[in-house]
């Protein structure tokens, strides 16, 4: 993993598994994203086991299988689909692939896990809300920039436990480097990633919706442009969005592909929460000209000033409860409904965008 690029990180934590050894198998379909390896490391911390992988190009298999030895070479996706063993399918396939995966996959009988974005279109995204209805079956998405991140765990347990009173505002930063030579072809064709307010304002709104408590949201504005690279006329490199939710609660965020090459990491990702006794501020990957490790966590109340270095600390919680979901059939890493809201409202934001030139 290199710090320098968004599309290889892929954070490690300690291994707590909450399930027996060889009782929950996933099956990968689809390496075209770096997130996968950041997806199964969580997993199988978690206990899992990553039994088999399909991808068509046996360069990207050959490469996964040398961190994941346990993951057998399927001869093509639908052995793995049709596996009575694999319980979850877990993919990075390009955007525009995964809503139709996931579908697949429900009405094989099994639970998905896919990165962001899940879904390209509204139709895509309203077939498989009614697949995932009618079986019964898991769609879930690594939203990462809050459920792999350390400092969001912890902002997550201050905020229940009072320490800033009542959140009012969300706001979050998701800047990237965009390292253009080293991306595919599909990535600057906006009918395969969706749009940047898809790509990357996902992960914002999920956070907004998360941290505010809110169950609904709606899109009051949204914006993007292309700034800086015409070369690549479908693509956008900025976009922002204003976003009210249901409990009064009100979001902005700003995402861009402008991360200079002098920083450290790939990106300054950040978010700050407002609340009526004080505001917290996370410093998701690292603290500017101070410190190259992320996970910075600081927060100001009535009682004082804390900053919170809780890198190696906390944990990812999300991946042992979506184990143990898909077990169980309980809702503990995050509800079928937030995932598709949160989706739907990226889907939103995009189409409705006033473009800026």
């Amino acid at each position: 993993m290199t710090r320098k690029e968004g599309f290889s990180h892929a954070p490690r934590g300690k291994y707590a598994p909450v399930c027996a050894k060889g009782e929950f198998l996933v099956g990968v379909i689809g390496l075209e994203h770096g997130h996968i390896y950041g997806m199964c490391n969580g997993l199988i911390e978690a206990g899992a086991t990553v039994a088999m992988v399909w991808d068509p190009d046996q360069a990207k298999v050959e490469a996964f299988r040398r961190q994941f030895p346990e993951a057998v070479p399927a001869r093509c996706e639908e052995e793995i689909l049709e596996s009575k063993a694999i319980k979850l399918i877990a993919s990075a396939a390009i955007p525009d692939q995964r809503g139709k995966l996931g579908i697949e996959a429900m009405l094989h009988g099994k639970d998905y896990f896919c990165d962001k974005p899940p879904f390209v279109s509204l139709q895509e995204l309203q077939e498989a809300r009614e697949v995932a209805q009618k079986t019964g079956r898991k769609f879930a998405v690594y939203y990462s920039e809050r459920i792999h991140v350390e400092a969001a765990v912890y902002a997550e347990e201050l905020i229940r436990q009072g320490a800033i009173g009542r959140v009012i505002h969300v706001m979050g930063w998701g800047p990237h480097r965009l390292s253009p030579e080293k991306r595919p072809s599909w990535f600057f064709d906006k009918k395969r990633y969706g749009g940047i307010l898809v790509d990357l304002g996902c992960h914002q709104i999920e956070q907004i919706l998360y941290f505010s408590g809110a169950r609904r949201g709606e899109i009051v504005c949204s914006r993007v442009a292309n700034y800086y690279h015409r070369e690549y006329p479908d693509f956008e490199d900025y976009g922002d969005a204003m976003v009210s939710c249901d409990n009064g609660v009100a979001g902005y965020f700003r995402v861009d592909w402008f991360t200079p090459d002098g920083l450290s990491n790939w990106g300054d990702g950040r978010l700050i929460i407002l609340g009526t006794d004080g505001y917290i501020e996370l410093r998701k990957y690292l603290d500017v000209a101070s410190d190259p490790e992320g996970d910075h966590v600081i927060m100001v109340n009535h009682e004082g000033e804390y900053h919170y270095k809780v890198a190696g600390k906390i944990g990812y919680p999300f991946f042992g409860r979506l184990i143990r979901d898909c077990l169980e059939g309980t809702e503990n890493a995050m509800s079928q409904e937030h995932t598709f809201h949160v989706a739907e409202l990226a889907l939103i934001a995009q189409e409705k965008a006033i473009r800026l030139e």
